[in-house]
């Protein structure tokens, strides 16, 4: 285990995160891409169609269009826009019910092809297509919360964090809510950490706390499947 990983260990232990999480942070590559390939839409849709079907195919032929007439938006219509796409289109279910694993990550390909999977898939993939619709990277993080309601213990979730600047308060968007909000008013969500392609932050940090390494992992692994998958 390298030190940058030891020291997110002691650090959220220490502010009191869930196993569950701290452990998903280790498993978190810090090998960041800084930009992905062009992608091949066409490849997309032809690999839909032969391992998921028509339905499949409908899915991603609404997904290009999508992309398509939004690419001259305002980055908030985007915002709403894929929020909306996604949350109604593609039903919730766990990773045990869809993969048959404890923690899986699906493309956005996968996700749009079992038309089902959990907050990860949709963070993942609205974070996927606004970076086509052309928001900017650093404007756009995927975030690791605590989720809280009631009574109930919290529970690790996904959400999206769009920042009109990097150190301004972000939009969420969440599979559980259907508008875009600020983060001021989601009193239910803790953060723990974020990351993107760039970098990741603990917390409520500015400023990015990791460097990049060689570690494998979950993201270094969904965005490989990713470029196979066309994308």
């Amino acid at each position: 285990m390298t030190v940058v990983f030891a020291h997110f260990n002691r650090s959220l232990r220490g502010r009191g995160v869930h196993r569950s999480v701290w452990m998903l942070l280790m498993g978190v590559s810090l090998l960041f891409i800084s930009s992905f390939a062009a992608p091949d839409l066409d490849k997309t849709q032809a690999l839909a169609q032969q391992r998921y079907g028509a339905p499949a195919v409908a899915h991603i032929v609404a997904w290009r269009k999508l992309i398509e007439e939004a690419r001259e938006l305002p980055d908030q219509d985007k915002l709403n826009k894929v929020n909306t796409f996604f949350n109604r289109r593609i039903l919730y279910q766990t990773d045990a019910q869809v993969w048959q694993q404890e923690d899986y990550w699906a493309t956005p390909l996968e996700f749009m092809g079992r038309g089902t999977g959990d907050c990860e898939d949709f963070s993942i993939a609205k974070y996927i297509t606004l970076q086509m619709m052309g928001v900017s990277n650093e404007r756009l993080r995927l975030s690791y919360v605590r989720y809280k309601v009631g009574a109930t213990p919290p529970i690790a979730h996904m959400v999206l964090g769009y920042y009109p600047e990097p150190t301004s308060e972000p939009l969420i968007l969440d599979n559980m809510i259907s508008s875009v909000r600020l983060a001021s008013m989601r009193t239910d969500l803790t953060p723990v950490f974020s990351f993107n392609s760039d970098g990741l932050w603990v917390g409520g940090a500015t400023t990015s706390s990791a460097d990049p390494t060689a570690r494998l992992s979950r993201w270094r692994d969904v965005l490989e499947r990713m470029r196979q998958d066309g994308i």
